[in-house]
């Protein structure tokens, strides 16, 4: 099994997992060792699935404004999470290719290895929700044909971008390309940086 086959399977897996319950207040089931890049990555498709519902709850036409801000503030907050999570990833493989040698001319890739897996994670709940469109008994034949043709695309992205990822890993294993770690920085959780939070200090 190659690298992008297991982390489709934990992410399957860990998507399979949360719909045992469909509930964004269900409790974690992480079955990898604390530490590994698995559970790491076990721990990130969880967040990334949690917030998926919790964007679909929010979208209710029905919702109340006061239930409404704090399903927003728990997006705001998975958000974070999220991203310090991607950068956990991050530093795991740049301990494991920063002291390749590389060869002359070596370049660096458009997007560091966890945030290629991040799009990974969600194309992978992309893909289970749209195969579950198309097998919806409410729903018209029609728009399960339409749904059909986009789980098919999904299914090829999924293919392609496994293949660029282990390409990249390719590269950084054999010194081609390198990596550099640049952390995403946001501003507007910071209540040193966001203008909103620091001048309600003054």
């Amino acid at each position: 099994m190659s690298f992008t086959e297991e982390c489709n399977a934990v992410f399957d897996g860990q998507i399979a997992e949360y719909h045992r319950t469909d509930n964004v207040d269900a409790p974690m089931v992480n079955p990898y060792e604390k530490g590994s890049l698995e559970y790491l990555l076990c721990l990130k498709n969880w967040i990334d699935t949690v917030q998926w519902h919790l964007e679909d709850i929010i979208r209710d036409p029905l919702i109340s404004p006061a239930d409404a801000l704090v399903i927003k503030r728990r997006i705001d907050k998975s958000n974070q999470e999220r991203t310090d999570l991607v950068e956990k990833v991050d530093d795991w493989f740049f301990e494991r290719y920063h002291n390749v040698e590389t060869v002359p001319g070596a370049g660096i890739n458009t997007e560091t290895p966890a945030w290629a897996l991040d799009r990974l994670s969600i194309l992978a709940l992309k893909i289970y929700h749209m195969r579950a469109e198309t097998l919806r008994e409410d729903a018209s034949q029609e728009h399960k044909d339409a749904c059909r043709k986009k789980l098919d695309t999904l299914l090829l992205q999924r293919v392609d971008l496994s293949t660029a990822i282990e390409e990249l890993l390719s590269e950084l294993e054999s010194g081609k390309k390198y990596m550099k770690l640049y952390r995403q920085m946001k501003m507007y959780n910071d209540p040193a940086m966001n203008p909103v939070l620091y001048q309600k200090k003054q």
